[in-house]
């Protein structure tokens, strides 16, 4: 089994603060990649796990330590963007994420995505269809996209294992 992570959809899922109506209903928090990664090889038997994550100068020790962790790690260039005065970083790894999931499929015999984002339904729909999908593990049960939920009986999530996978110092 392969696992094929959204890194950045992952790790605002949990990290984020949700607000509904002015009121806080989730207070986002760290994950331990580490732990993660034990958590997928225990529960669901792993044998490679891709995290597609862009590459920002600067966090080598960051990489290193996913790739010493166990992590395949896939690497998209990014973007500086200005936005109102603000400066943002773009890499969007949905490209990345369905390319290897579809150069690799002869060599799974079942995937887990791991996203919440709406974008990667065309390559739920296709893994379901040809029975390769295990699960979808979506980081945030107060947020992920509708277009997923057809698929609810392969979700599992992250955001209810905080005891088991917050990072701490």
């Amino acid at each position: 089994m392969y696992v094929f992570i959204d890194s950045q959809n992952l790790n605002l899922g949990v990290g984020k603060d949700i607000y509904l109506k002015g009121t806080r209903i989730y207070t986002g928090w760290k994950l331990d990649f580490a732990k993660f990664l034990k958590y997928l090889k225990d529960k669901y038997r792993i044998a490679k796990c891709y995290l597609f994550i862009g590459h920002i100068p600067g966090n080598e020790k960051l990489y290193t330590k996913l790739q010493e962790d166990g992590y395949i790690v896939v690497f998209k260039p990014t973007l500086e963007v200005k936005k109102d005065k603000d400066r943002q970083i773009k890499g969007n790894v949905d490209a990345e994420l369905v390319l290897h999931t579809m150069i690799h499929y002869n060599d799974y015999d079942s995937a887990i995505i791991v996203t919440g984002d709406g974008d990667f339904h065309c390559l739920v729909e296709y893994l379901e269809e040809n029975k390769k999908l295990e699960k979808i593990i979506i980081p945030n049960k107060k947020r992920y996209s509708s277009l997923l939920r057809k698929f609810n009986s392969y979700f599992d999530f992250v955001s209810v294992n905080k005891k088991k996978l917050e990072y701490k110092k």
